[in-house]
C-alpha cells in the first residue's frame, strides 16, 4: 500500500512538533516528479551521514537546533532559519536539540 501524501489545494500542518517530537517519524508530506517535501524528526545526537540531494533543496528548522556541514564549514540552524543547497552539493546534518525540519528537494526529471 503506498504511503498517502498531500495533494495539490491540501493545507499541510508543519507548526512546532513541542512534545509530540519525543515520539515522531519523518515522513514525505508531497512529492511529484519536480518536488518532494519531507518533514524530518531528529533526536539529538543522531546524524545523517554526508550525501548529496538530486536536486536544490532548502532545510528549514521548523524547531531544535542542528549543524549542517557543507561548502566546507558547519553552520548551525535553529527555528525560523532556512539553508539553500544547490543540487548535488555533498553536506552531513548533525541535530544538536531535538528538531523537526522541512526539507524540500526541487528535482531536475
Amino acid at each position: 500500500m503506498a504511503i498517502p501524501h498531500a495533494l495539490a489545494g491540501e493545507v499541510i500542518d508543519v507548526r512546532p512538533l513541542g512534545a509530540a517530537l519525543a515520539t515522531a517519524k519523518s515522513s514525505t508530506l508531497f512529492k511529484t516528479e519536480r518536488i518532494e517535501g519531507v518533514r524530518l524528526a531528529m533526536a539529538a545526537g543522531k546524524e545523517i551521514a554526508e550525501h548529496k540531494a538530486p536536486g536544490e533543496l532548502t532545510l528549514q528548522c521548523l524547531e531544535g537546533k542542528i549543524a549542517v556541514t557543507a561548502l566546507g564549514k558547519t553552520q548551525e540552524l535553529a527555528s525560523g532559519q532556512l539553508l539553500f543547497l544547490a543540487a548535488g552539493e555533498p553536506h552531513s546534518v548533525k541535530c544538536l536539540e531535538g528538531a523537526s525540519l522541512l526539507l524540500t528537494i526541487m528535482l531536475d526529471r
